[in-house]
């Protein structure tokens, strides 16, 4: 079974922090390499659009959005009137983003800039009153230094009282226990082609955890029913447990103002899947 992906591409990071890991480089990039096949498996999902783009109306904007894909959140925010710059590592769904746009009204076109660019290292010349980093982007921060790097670069992005907001799975215990040699099977579907006419494939998943580094690498399977060749897209994200995440905005100058456990700002809980946090930069001590 081969991966369908344009191959890994290299982050642009110092030399002396580069560190050569084709896994996660392929975790981290695969799954962006297809925008309609990303659009089509998560176009249902409404509830995170609804909640970052009232948000982003709230605050009145500018919004800088890091992890900004296709725009499935760029697109709604800016549709508000709200003027919103997308960062994303992606050239696949940034051109996905740039042909979507063309079909958007001028006012909405005027509104949205759009940086490719890695999230840890980006330099936007500047202040956002609310930077936000929605649906497990920032599970693709597999190291304590790529954190780091990343919440000094929305420090140096936020608007003095500015505020940063994301989401992330909460790592489920029973997926990670899972047994990687078994797949997971699921409804087939039509996967979109560039016809139009789609290919109908079954889909299987496989969940291997490696506790170590807390990362969970999921192998996604495409079985053509016509009996044509395979592939697997490869995914991989760090798993964050609450109180890990608390303790790393905390040393790295945030403090969390709120947290839901879903997007209908209910408080978290046990049976909570998803985090849902609310920070702002700690104002810099004064020296005596």
């Amino acid at each position: 079974m081969a991966a369908r992906s344009g191959g890994p591409r290299p982050l642009k990071t110092p030399p002396q922090r580069r560190r050569h890991d084709p896994e996660l480089q392929a975790g981290t990039s695969a799954h962006y390499d297809d925008p309609a096949y990303y659009t089509k498996t998560y176009r249902s999902r409404l509830e995170d659009v609804r909640y970052y783009a009232d948000l982003a109306a709230a605050r009145g904007g500018p919004v800088l959005e890091m992890g900004c894909g296709n725009g499935r959140i760029t697109l709604p925010v800016a549709r508000l009137g709200v003027e919103v710059t997308g960062v994303d590592l992606s050239a696949e769904m940034l051109s996905d983003l740039r042909a979507r746009l063309r079909d958007e009204p001028d006012d909405v076109r005027a509104r949205v800039s759009v940086r490719r660019g890695d999230m840890r290292s980006i330099k936007i010349k500047r202040r956002f009153p609310l930077v936000i980093c929605p649906f497990n982007a920032f599970l693709h921060l597999y190291t304590r230094e790529d954190v780091e790097r990343f919440l000094a670069r929305t420090r140096e992005h936020l608007a003095p009282r500015g505020e940063f907001v994301f989401d992330v799975s909460i790592p489920e215990p029973a997926e990670l226990a899972r047994d990687p040699a078994r797949a997971f099977a699921a409804p087939r579907f039509r996967y979109p082609t560039a016809d139009g006419r789609g290919e109908m494939v079954r889909y299987t998943e496989r969940f291997d955890y490696d506790k170590i580094r807390q990362v969970l690498f999921v192998a996604m399977e495409f079985l053509p029913v016509s009996g044509a060749d395979s592939w697997m897209t490869p995914l991989a994200h760090r798993q964050f447990y609450p109180q890990e995440l608390e303790a790393l905005l905390h040393y790295n100058g945030f403090e969390i103002t709120e947290q839901w456990g879903d997007f209908d700002c209910t408080k978290p809980d046990r049976d909570s899947s998803v985090l849902v946090v609310h920070a702002r930069a700690n104002a810099p001590r004064r020296r005596s």
